[in-house]
């Protein structure tokens, strides 16, 4: 995962629970790293487990929804770090459909190394779109995440529902999103 990942959990981690919180999880989740992370580095995807798990354990709170708040969060740093994503679609639904063909191809221009989920659109009406997750990293509750936030900032209101597929280990992830 690439470090600028690491680096706005760790700050969304701060923001949310203390910097002791943040010194707190990276000390007790055996790091390979030790913690110190650089938004052009590329770090293991179990450290980010670690983190998360070492989160959860210590705020007794699940991991999947520290998963999916952080990532909504997350959509404000893209928005913010990278306007033009945001601006070249009319819609909500326009840029999630635009991830593969657009965002995905600008974000390997900068991070030739990053390795990204796969998003495909299954259908779309003008209320409803069907978008699937596809990663080993197994992150369907960030992207979640991601999409509630995106929908923030196309000021519209969503209910989102997701279902496993492919043996219900979270490889693959249908997220239906329903305008409300």
């Amino acid at each position: 995962m690439k470090g600028m990942v690491f680096t706005h959990f760790l700050d969304f981690v701060t923001e949310q629970f203390g910097p002791e919180m943040a010194d707190d999880i990276i000390e007790a989740s055996d790091l390979p790293s030790g913690g110190a992370y650089t938004s052009v580095g590329t770090y293991s995807h179990g450290e980010m487990v670690a983190l998360i798990g070492a989160l959860a354990e210590r705020t007794g709170r699940p991991a999947d929804g520290l998963v999916r708040a952080f990532g909504d969060r997350l959509s404000d740093t893209f928005a913010h770090d990278f306007p033009e994503f945001y601006r070249r679609a009319a819609t909500l639904f326009d840029f999630l459909e635009s991830i593969e063909e657009h965002i995905h191809v600008e974000v390997r221009k900068l991070y030739p190394d990053a390795e990204l989920p796969t998003f495909r659109a299954e259908s779309r009406t003008p209320a409803r779109l069907v978008l699937v997750y596809l990663s080993p990293r197994r992150m369907g509750h960030l992207s979640e995440g991601l999409i509630a936030g995106s929908a923030r900032q196309f000021g519209v209101d969503v209910r989102i529902a997701s279902e496993l597929l492919e043996g219900g280990d979270g490889l693959a992830v249908r997220f239906t999103i329903d305008l409300v």
